[in-house]
């Protein structure tokens, strides 16, 4: 399967890639699946399972199926208009998807949390069933949310457990599947990873004016990450679901922004505003804001923190430079993804902070100007210093600790970045080592540190 930067990089709403847009796209997919095969089932019902049904309240899984169901997209929905549809479901507990008429759902009963074991093929699995009047079987559809909104059913499921990043896709330049070949490909033809990301992009899209396409797109995607950044440094007030976690960006915004030109701050101010920018996307991630998937929700604010410190802090940042950042972080992060996982329900925050944190770094190291086996470098170091990192949200929430792990995986690819850039690149431990142990580590992780709250932090902090 190719992963574009645009799979790596989805506009979506919080709290979570996974668990609430991932839910939401399968939602509409079934339905489309009803349409695909002429169906007008008279009732709809689905279950949750795994760490879909672990964490799933405090993921809005159960409020992501009913939107999903009610017509809503992760891209293109408005978080703050959709309670009306909400309320009308509960009285009516009826839905009327376009095309199949009028079908009862019930969003009380109809929707099972299951919290047996997980289904076979992944940790986050849903059922969709159709049903007809006499509420016999018309249609089974069982799908998987693998992370970073990416949905799949069981035979793509396989095909996404052994394909490559850029092999699959007729036509594309340089089809490189591990950081090792693109490496090589690089080297023999004399071509940057941007350059090379950017030509297979453009080999894909098969648009008109393919280059002004994409860059049109990268452009949006810093658009809607420094809105997100831009509302969470301006709101506050506690974050919804009850563990009453405070707002914090704002406050240590106002308090930077004070400390400018008086010499009241230190050296090391810099750290502040990068985990400012991170714990900014993060709050508005929790409340259930717009934001890009970097490459998951629980990890969005790493990538554009990291952008962030690049515009304000470092010479000759541009526009030029951001879109050499994101084509190269995405090159990274489809790597990562195609041999090994995003998905912190299946190795645990190391798939989420760590690869967001190599992403960043690989891409601030191109953005400044670093060679390919400078950024190579550079991913390496910020993923290695994540491995065995657990996924354990209290109260199943994507608040504590993931808010502040952002800020800290955003300083760990400026470190990692900067140690790059000062070597040459030639370095002990190989980015598709430390892929390669990231997979087998998640694989070895026990289930109570991936994404099930039933473990680590979860059952030792008392929720207040």
């Amino acid at each position: 399967m190719f992963i574009s930067v645009f799979d790596i990089f989805k506009i979506g709403i919080g709290p979570s890639s996974s668990h609430t847009m991932g839910p939401m796209v399968a939602a509409a997919r079934f339905l489309q699946a009803l349409r695909d095969k002429d169906l007008r089932p008279a009732r709809v019902v689905a279950s949750l399972h795994g760490s879909l049904a672990f964490t799933g309240k405090g993921h809005a899984s159960d409020r992501a199926v009913f939107l999903g169901l009610l017509g809503h997209e992760p891209a293109t929905i408005d978080p703050d208009a959709v309670d009306d549809d909400l309320d009308r479901l509960a009285r009516e507990r009826r839905i009327h998807p376009p095309g199949l008429g009028d079908i009862a759902f019930d969003p009380e009963t109809d929707l099972v949390f299951d919290y047996g074991p997980p289904l076979e093929g992944h940790a986050n699995g849903m059922i969709f069933r159709a049903l007809d009047g006499q509420d016999q079987p018309l249609l089974e559809m069982t799908l998987y949310s693998v992370g970073g909104g990416f949905v799949v059913d069981a035979e793509e499921l396989a095909a996404h457990q052994s394909d490559a990043p850029e092999t699959a896709e007729p036509g594309v330049p340089h089809p490189f599947r591990t950081a090792k070949e693109m490496l090589a490909m690089g080297k023999a033809g004399g071509f940057t990873i941007e350059q090379m990301k950017r030509a297979n992009e453009i080999a894909r899209d098969g648009g008109a004016d393919r280059e002004a396409d994409l860059d049109a797109g990268l452009d949006r995607i810093w658009s809607v990450m420094n809105a997100c950044l831009e509302r969470g440094l301006s709101r506050e007030g506690t974050l919804p679901g009850g563990l009453k976690v405070r707002r914090r960006a704002r406050d240590i915004h106002a308090k930077l922004i004070s400390e400018r030109g008086n010499n009241r701050g230190f050296q090391h101010t810099v750290m502040d505003w990068l985990g400012v920018y991170a714990m900014a996307v993060n709050e508005e991630n929790a409340a259930g804001g717009t934001l890009v998937t970097a490459p998951t929700n629980g990890a969005a604010g790493v990538v554009p923190a990291v952008i962030r410190y690049y515009l304000d802090h470092c010479p000759d940042a541009g526009r030029e430079g951001i879109r050499t950042f994101l084509l190269v972080a995405a090159a990274i992060g489809g790597i990562i993804k195609s041999n090994a996982s995003i998905s912190g329900a299946e190795v645990g925050c190391q798939g989420e902070v760590g690869s967001a944190s190599a992403m960043a770094a690989a891409g601030l190291c191109a953005a400044l100007g670093g060679t390919n086996e400078q950024v190579e470098n550079a991913a390496e170091i910020a993923l290695e210093h994540h491995l065995g990192m657990t996924c354990d949200p209290i109260g199943g929430l994507v608040q504590v600790p993931c808010i502040e792990r952002n800020a800290f995986g955003a300083v760990k690819a400026v470190t990692a970045a900067s140690l790059s850039l000062r070597g040459d690149g030639i370095h002990f431990v190989p980015l598709d080592s430390c892929i390669e142990t990231m997979r087998q580590t998640g694989i070895d992780m026990t289930d109570k540190y991936k994404e099930t709250s039933k473990g680590g932090l979860a059952v030792n902090v008392v929720e207040c």
